[in-house]
């Protein structure tokens, strides 16, 4: 009778458990499918989204761009003369492209245009004025497989020619007919087909486009810094707070550099610092700055690279003063057309220095800008340090000229 129970018992458990067991796994299988469809559901559905806000974006500016006839865009007349015009929408011809600016920032090279009327290689008036931008696609021209209406990209103030002496030595930035191209500040930008072609590079969606537009003034920077041919354990000595200044200063302490800032105002001496400067030295005086600058490197030595990051023939010749024996000089500031400069030739032979200067960029400087920025670790946010509408362009080169404590502006059409 026992035996007959406990074989009752026995049984009744393993049914129940086999019950449980089945159960068990029922459910999970019906809560593996139901998630498995509300995943399938949110993913169709995001991506539904996703393309419907693309194609209404690619509709309204397609519609903005055909709708309309001209566009608000900034013409450089002259010295300091710089006029909010209504121009014509450009067109993309083969191999090009038109973008709808979202960002363009101001600089010093557009500050020192906006005080000269000119520039050099870049620019002469009248002309539409601004080149560091990034934005959108709107138009792509013939023959453009690579970027189509909606693709966001930061296009380059500029593209070499690939053929030329220069070109084929690997020193694109001084190519013989090197192209450049202006009119960031205005709601739309003709991108000529070598720039699209050598020199337009689309944008991680992590991005911001204002943040992206600082690619072009970064690969200056990349490329004075690395041009100064940095070793493991270099000092290196920045003269000027301006913005590339403050770029270089940032690349070179990124690279694991001690870097010593040199400069004037108040509000120039927090932003160094917060860009990784571990020394700064502010003063208005050429002499006190070699002093106190040399003061910080072992029995006064001096820096290993001096990069002077100003444009004025004094900043050039404190440059030099600053550096060891054998250090090296870089002038990566350009002066005025027309400028001199005296230095102490017996200094520099003697001492072994090297002297050299860093014009623009090349195509592979800025992929490795933007890489920079797009690795998280360059703060693009301390750059941008105000926000104006291009109605607002004049007061806001006025208020740089006043050496304001902005370090760039980002115009918004």
């Amino acid at each position: 009778m026992a035996s007959t129970v406990k074989d009752a018992i026995l049984r009744g458990r393993k049914t129940v458990e086999g019950v449980v067991e089945g159960g068990l796994n029922t459910v999970e299988t019906v809560v593996e499918a139901g998630l498995n469809t509300v995943e399938t559901v949110v993913g169709k559905g995001r991506r539904g989204v996703e393309s419907a806000v693309s194609l209404g974006r690619k509709t309204v500016e397609h519609a903005l761009l055909h709708g309309r006839g001209t566009m608000q865009a900034a013409v450089l007349h002259g010295r300091e003369d710089i006029r909010i015009e209504q121009v014509p929408i450009p067109k993309a011809e083969t191999g090009e492209l038109v973008v709808r600016v979202g960002a363009a920032l101001t600089c010093g090279t557009d500050l020192k245009v906006f005080r000269r009327g000119y520039h050099a290689r870049m620019i002469v008036p009248p002309a539409l004025f601004g080149h560091e931008l990034a934005g959108t696609v709107v138009e792509a021209g013939d023959g453009v497989t690579d970027y189509a209406p909606g693709d966001r990209v930061v296009a380059l103030n500029s593209a070499p020619c690939g053929k030329c002496y220069f070109c084929e030595r690997g020193q694109e930035n001084l190519c013989d007919d090197i192209l450049f191209n202006n009119g960031a500040y205005a709601e739309f930008i003709r991108i000529p087909a070598r720039i699209v072609a050598k020199n337009t590079l689309r944008i991680p969606d992590h991005v911001k486009l204002e943040h992206a537009a600082l690619t072009e003034p970064l690969a200056c920077a990349v490329h004075g810094f690395e041009d100064s041919h940095p070793r493991p354990g270099d000092t290196v000595a920045v003269i000027g707070g301006g913005p590339l200044g403050l770029m270089i200063l940032h690349v070179a302490a990124l690279a694991g550099y001690e870097v010593i800032a040199i400069v004037k105002h108040d509000g120039q001496v927090e932003a160094a610092r917060q860009l990784g400067a571990a020394h700064v030295v502010q003063t208005t005086s050429i002499r006190k700055a070699i002093v106190e600058t040399r003061a910080l490197t072992p029995k006064n030595r001096g820096v290993d690279i001096a990069i002077e990051a100003v444009g004025i023939p004094e900043a050039w010749q404190e440059a030099v003063e600053l550096v060891r024996k054998g250090g090296c000089v870089n002038f990566f500031g350009g002066c005025a057309l027309g400028t001199h400069v005296m230095l102490d030739t017996n200094r520099i032979h003697y001492s072994d220095i090297t002297l050299r200067a860093t014009f623009h960029h090349t195509p592979a400087i800025c992929r490795k800008a933007l890489e920079l920025i797009a690795g998280g670790q360059f703060q693009a946010q301390a750059f941008i340090t105000g926000h104006a509408h291009l109605y607002e362009l004049n007061r806001v080169f006025e208020k740089l000229m006043n050496r304001s404590s902005e370090i760039k502006t980002a115009i918004v059409p």
